[in-house]
């Protein structure tokens, strides 16, 4: 089940659909979106957080309540934005959440949890818009983390659905480049947002912020066509000394 809300005044020209973007990264990218001329659908488990995303945005931004770990809906929730929107040309798959602890004492509650949001919930979603990304083409970024590339104590749960995102982004990427989709996966180190319950404060300055992924994001689709920049890492230019 999905409820939206949008705005009336709808920008002509091409649109996005952004999970996980209530806050942070997502909203980031969503806000950066809308303001260069996308019609953009954000969507969230929590309805009034991405309501109220929406409404910040405007420019004719949708704010759709839908759980990534559940296909029908975001199959709903795809189909609201093609009917809305007429099509769909940007797919930005960020929706995801940590669990962190030693495998002894992560349960399998917390860990079905992250695999399900992180490494399923990209694929569902990915599923669910392709058909719409094949009638026009378009481009897909999937938001992963160096935690897919560099394994961490009680990173467990973390880790695994990383490594696996950068797998299927990377086997998207082989599978959809001949129908003018192209795939870039990101990965961040250490970004200041909400992430895992932390509210993002000035000792945060020295880490990469929403914005500058959503200004990557910008670059990117800016690219010619001709040329795939497929996994991109960024990090903090200067972190704190150990």
């Amino acid at each position: 089940m999905t409820q939206d809300v949008h705005n009336d005044s709808v920008p002509s020209g091409k649109s996005a659909f952004v999970t996980g973007a209530s806050k942070g990264i997502g909203l980031a990218v969503a806000r950066a979106l809308a303001e260069a001329g996308y019609a953009v659908t954000l969507t969230s488990r929590h309805q009034d957080e991405v309501e109220a995303a929406a409404q910040q945005i405007g420019h004719g931004a949708r704010g759709v309540q839908c759980d990534v770990r559940d296909p029908q809906a975001l199959q709903q929730a795809v189909d609201g934005h093609v009917a809305a929107f007429g099509g769909l040309d940007v797919l930005f798959v960020n929706a995801g959440l940590g669990h962190f602890a030693s495998v002894a004492d992560l349960t399998v509650e917390q860990w079905r949890e992250v695999i399900d949001t992180n490494l399923s919930g990209a694929f569902y979603t990915v599923k669910a818009a392709l058909p719409a990304l094949k009638r026009r083409g378009g481009y897909i970024f999937t938001l992963s983390s160096l935690a897919g590339k560099n394994p961490f104590a009680g990173g467990a749960a973390y880790n695994a659905s990383k490594f696996g995102l950068n797998g299927l982004s990377e086997v998207l990427m082989l599978d959809l480049r001949q129908d003018d989709i192209r795939v870039t996966q990101i990965m961040p180190g250490s970004v200041a947002t909400h992430f895992n319950g932390h509210t993002p404060g000035p000792e945060d300055a020295w880490k990469i912020q929403p914005e500058d992924i959503a200004q990557l994001t910008l670059d990117l689709l800016a690219m010619p066509k001709r040329t795939l920049p497929s996994r991109i890492e960024v990090r903090p230019s200067k972190p704190p000394r150990k």
